[in-house]
């Protein structure tokens, strides 16, 4: 009986646990995401049409690389240091495999883009100065996603959010340095997309000195690992972060092929729509991720399904909001911030907010397959949907690109939450042993400094 009374109660401060925590990081993902914003608005009005655009397009093929290569291992290392917490493991989270796998990612990266350089470089413009800024901040944000992850699962939230700022500060610095006349074109503001992941790592000595000291008394308790490859949950991960990169850049890349850098720039920019709320989302998915691994790992069902009912209900009252200011006052805000080159038609940026809801709800469902342990059925569903996209934006039964990415990504975001739904309803379960094995948790104790241990009988 004790151990259920201590599990009732424990249930809303893992509540209030979570949403504080999300709440304070979507302070500084919250400015990440204005400044990254303010960083494109800058950059679409310091540099011609032509070199925006292919700015964009070194930005839509960097995050498509490392979402791909270095995202699984941040949700890698959220998801296990949590479940180890949420068992009774306070230190000697296992680092290394997870740290060989990032730096073979890192080494395979960086052999492709030597091999491909003269590819790279055509997608690029012909520029030698973006490919070296692509491979540069690639190799560069090997480490920041690493911390990421280390940070995410021992919820260390405002470090989180402060290497997102750091990021964010730092880059926006660069168009800034344009704008007051210290350098000019195009190479000096890319220079920014370098720096940033740079400078974010300058918030790493702070948690390595965090965690020394709040380790060295803290309690452990020897517990099994998650059941299943650490491997094949991040390569579940990579194919699901590939489907994301694809439909928020797919749309940037075919316009570049088929239309030219200008119209690729306009894609790019009305898909800010979408990008700046989902960076800010990043700041629930971070939180949302070791909350559900917990409740997995020690209560789950009910309050497994409250978070994400409260998350669902807040993306759609934001998404909703965000299509009725886009209809209303949509082009003018647009022409504001990027000029009157391209003329953007309401209905097509109220069609996008929505998709950014679906979108959001569609990252929900995902946080809570990992969680439960069915990231291959998740992959699978993001690369079909993914795969239909970028066939739709390639068949030209809209002659306009831009028109295309403006009625595909709704229309994808909306099946992707569909087909994400139907695996949410479906019976808690692995698809591969990816969930730890729980025979008998029969009591559930809190220790003294807060961590939630588990007794296995």
């Amino acid at each position: 009986m004790r151990g259920r009374s201590r599990e009732a109660e424990s249930a809303p401060q893992s509540q209030q646990d979570y949403v504080g925590g999300a709440r304070v990081l979507a302070v500084g993902v919250g400015a990440t995401g204005l400044l990254t914003f303010v960083y494109f608005s800058l950059s679409s009005h310091l540099l011609s049409a032509s070199d925006y655009g292919e700015l964009t397009v070194l930005w839509a093929a960097l995050f498509i690389v490392i979402s791909v290569i270095y995202r699984p291992i941040e949700q890698l290392l959220s998801r296990s240091i949590s479940d180890r917490r949420a068992r009774g493991a306070t230190g000697n989270h296992p680092l290394r495999g997870p740290m060989l796998i990032q730096f073979g990612f890192a080494l395979a990266f960086l052999v492709v883009s030597i091999a491909l350089q003269q590819q790279i470089k055509t997608l690029l413009g012909g520029s030698e100065a973006l490919y070296l800024v692509f491979v540069g901040a690639t190799l560069a944000y090997a480490a920041s996603y690493f911390a990421r992850g280390y940070f995410a699962g021992h919820q260390w939230f405002v470090l989180y959010g402060g290497l997102m700022l750091f990021e964010s500060s730092a880059r926006v610095c660069f168009p800034l340095a344009v704008l007051v006349g210290v350098t000019s074109g195009q190479t000096a503001i890319a220079l920014g997309i370098f720096a940033a992941p740079l400078a974010s790592l300058l918030v790493v000595p702070w948690a390595i000195a965090r965690h020394a000291r709040l380790d060295q008394d803290a309690p452990s308790a020897e517990i099994e690992p998650l059941a299943g490859s650490g491997v094949g949950f991040a390569a579940a991960v990579a194919v699901i972060q590939l489907g994301e990169q694809t439909l928020l850049n797919a749309g940037v890349l075919v316009a570049d092929s088929v239309a030219g850098a200008a119209t690729a720039g306009a894609v790019f920019s009305v898909l800010l729509i979408t990008r700046a709320p989902l960076q800010l989302f990043q700041s629930i998915q971070t939180t949302l991720l070791p909350h559900l691994t917990g409740l997995e790992a020690t209560k789950g069902g009910e309050d497994f399904s409250r978070a994400i009912t409260i998350t669902v209900r807040a993306i759609a009252i934001f998404a909703g909001f965000s299509a009725l200011v886009m209809l209303l006052i949509g082009p003018s805000v647009m022409a504001l911030f990027f000029g009157d080159e391209t003329i953007f038609g309401r209905w097509g940026l109220a069609a996008v907010a929505a998709g950014m809801g679906f979108h959001l709800v569609a990252g929900t469902l995902s946080q809570a397959a990992l969680a439960r342990g069915k990231a291959t059925a998740a992959s699978v569903i993001w690369m079909l949907v993914a795969l239909a996209f970028v066939v739709w934006m390639f068949v030209p039964l809209v002659s306009s690109a831009l028109l295309r990415a403006e009625l595909g990504y709704p229309a994808a975001t909306a099946t992707l939450c569909i087909l994400l739904y139907v695996l949410y309803r479906r019976a808690p379960g692995a698809d591969g042993g990816l969930v730890a094995t729980r025979r008998g948790v029969e009591d559930v104790i809190e220790s003294s400094d807060g961590i939630i241990l588990t007794e296995n009988r």
